[in-house]
């Protein structure tokens, strides 16, 4: 069973896919689903392969959030200490649902600025998920020309 905010994830994807070209090809309508929980990608682009990340978030004004909320600590921290980054996607959306936005970090940008990845603390002995870590995404660390808006253009 799905959860609510697995599906405002989902629906994110569904936004960027249907949206946004392939930052690398330019190719239109390319980008498309990875399986559920594959590490640190959602999309991946049909004809050269880029790998994306998308977030999506729900606004409760025009602008992002300061933070978002990222997913596990421990692969994403593996794939900055090997080099490998993927460009961010984040969607937003109405209290409604109805698309407001998609902003686009760049892989580069991200590789330059890795002080935007916060680790959270490890979840208590008494979580359903103990030791577990996330991490959040500290868009006010971004520099100026750090993301662009794609949509609405």
């Amino acid at each position: 069973m799905t959860t609510d905010r697995q599906r405002l994830g989902d629906k994110g994807e569904a936004a960027v896919a249907k949206h946004v070209p392939c930052p690398r090809c330019n190719k239109p309508r390319h980008l498309a689903k990875l399986q559920r929980n594959f590490q640190c990608a959602d999309l991946i682009c049909k004809f050269c392969g880029y790998l994306a990340q998308v977030k999506a978030v729900t606004l409760s004004g025009p602008d992002l959030p300061d933070r978002i909320l990222g997913a596990a600590w421990g692969p994403q921290h593996e794939q900055i200490i090997a080099g490998i980054y993927h460009g961010l996607f984040i969607v937003g959306f109405s209290k409604r649902g109805r698309l407001v936005r998609i902003d686009y970090i760049p892989a580069h940008i991200l590789q330059t600025t890795p002080e935007i990845f916060e680790p959270r603390k490890p979840l208590g002995p008494g979580a359903k998920r103990a030791g577990w870590q996330g991490f959040v995404y500290n868009l006010r660390k971004l520099p100026p020309i750090g993301s662009q808006q794609l949509y609405p253009t």
